[in-house]
């Protein structure tokens, strides 16, 4: 039987401006969703109270029966990740050495309010956003939509699972090592990780050479993902490398490719062998990409461009020197070195040593790697490889230990594939590629041209036909 939360956030939200349901119908439905399907999964926490919650909805009513609409998010339920700041709302950042509530949002969150989002609770993220499996000791783990045995990726692993389970329509994300991409593989939905700087977030330590991560969207259809990318985007002046053109997304989905336009995609597979790559994996994005030349794609093998072993490297050091800086600051007496995961220690203690030389040296390589994924550009619009090695895994080991008989020397070497949109600042859609091994999602990223993120979306609102089926697959417990 169909329910309210089965429709997707674009029809939800001209629902509601045509008055054809109310923001409280729409809230009472989404927390009885949560009621239903939260405790199966665990992707949302710190739920609000329901009673507030309702008032809220009250409000929104009352405001459009008054002929005014805040924006296109007016009286949406939204879950924040648990990694930016939310007034009134508990945060932990997944850690036990944090646990406060907010006096004021992050910038991401101010703009989803004033576009008429109703902050419902957090949704689920690993401990500082780390290790792309979302568990940590404050929440406990989030469980895939589609197997609740299994991982649900992560940071965003959460928002990926509330999404495909309908407890949300849309919901905010981030990515730092794949962590809106590699979620939105493994539970069938859309993430996108936009350009470096078009997604600004505010306040921030340093605002200048932290740019690995961003804030994104995540969607269940790419105009859905476009909308909501057209709220969180716009340059901010306390933010010196943020981006102008902050909207229009929605109208580049909505407008169609040219008549003779010929899409033309770089397939990088697993880097001539350089990835190692669970059974089944490559052939689950071969599929889609099949698909896409049926659409009237072009798909070419191509040998990468670049020396993967010495990009990987100078990945960590700029890894540790960010991750480091971020979590140090927690690590102030000895006793608190015991209330954080090892994974996180192992970030720090690494990046102790780290010296200018080796940090110039590494961007170097980052520069290089740059031109090099430009020049692959210049011959193709986009650039696909998997969002994950593996299929979701246990979802009570830490990080899979080993790859097709390959040890894994790192708690991140097995979503190394995600790190080249990241390093390059490019902008990257996460998109459904198929099932594999006990009904398993698998997702294929396409690798835009710097700042094209519009273009990156039209493309794939224009392949969206060819996944049709696979996106029309939904969670059993969800039928």
């Amino acid at each position: 039987m169909s329910e309210l939360t089965d429709l997707g956030a674009e029809a939800l939200s001209q629902g509601l401006a045509a008055r054809r349901f109310s923001c409280r119908e729409l809230m009472a439905a989404t927390l009885d969703r949560i009621g239903r399907e939260n405790p199966r999964h665990n992707a949302i926490v710190s739920l609000r109270d329901p009673v507030a919650l309702l008032r809220e909805a009250d409000v929104c009513d009352q405001e459009l029966a008054q002929g005014h609409r805040r924006g296109w998010m007016h009286g949406l339920p939204q879950a924040i990740k648990d990694a930016v700041a939310v007034a009134g709302v508990r945060t932990t950042l997944g850690s036990r050495l944090v646990d406060f509530v907010p006096s004021q949002d992050d910038l991401v969150v101010q703009r989803m309010r004033s576009a008429g989002a109703i902050v419902i609770g957090r949704t689920n993220s690993p401990e500082f956003g780390l290790g792309s499996h979302t568990f940590n000791d404050v929440h406990g783990t989030t469980r895939n939509a589609f197997d609740p045995s299994r991982s649900a990726g992560g940071s965003s692993g959460g928002a990926a699972v509330a999404l495909a389970t309908r407890m949300l329509a849309v919901a905010d994300g981030s990515d730092f090592m794949g962590s809106l991409r590699n979620p939105a593989g493994w539970n069938n939905v859309y993430g996108l990780r936009p350009s470096q700087g078009r997604v600004p977030n505010w306040p921030l330590v340093d605002a200048w050479v932290a740019q690995l991560s961003t804030c994104g969207p995540m969607a269940r259809t790419v105009l859905d993902l476009a909308r909501l990318l057209d709220v969180q985007a716009g340059y901010d002046p306390r933010v010196p490398l943020s981006l102008d053109g902050g909207g229009g997304f929605a109208e580049a989905v909505l407008g169609a490719l040219p008549g003779d336009a010929r899409v033309r995609i770089a397939w990088l597979a697993d880097l001539g062998g350089h990835l190692a790559m669970e059974e089944g994996v490559l052939a689950a994005c071969e599929g889609a990409l099949h698909r896409f030349e049926e659409a009237g794609a072009t798909v070419d093998a191509v040998a990468p461009p670049f020396d993967a072993a010495s990009v990987w490297e100078a990945w960590l050091v700029w890894r540790r020197w960010l991750v480091s800086g971020r979590i140090a600051p927690y690590l102030t007496r000895p006793e608190q070195r015991g209330q954080v995961k090892p994974e996180a220690l192992w970030e720090v203690d690494n990046a102790a040593g780290l010296t200018g030389e080796e940090t110039m040296r590494a961007s170097v390589v980052r520069t290089a790697f740059h031109r090099q994924m430009l020049r692959l550009l210049e011959r193709h619009d986009l650039v696909a490889l998997p969002t994950a090695q593996v299929w979701p895994f246990d979802a009570t080991l830490r990080w899979p230990s080993e790859i097709a008989g390959r040890t894994m020397d790192t708690y991140h070497r097995w979503m190394e594939t995600t790190i080249y949109a990241t390093f390059a600042g490019l902008p990257c859609i996460a998109v459904p590629a198929g099932f594999g091994p006990g009904g398993l999602p698998m997702g294929l990223q396409l690798i835009g041209r710097p700042r094209a993120d519009a273009e990156v979306l039209r493309i794939a609102a224009a392949l969206e036909p060819a996944i049709a089926d696979i996106l029309a697959v939904r969670p059993a417990n969800g039928r």
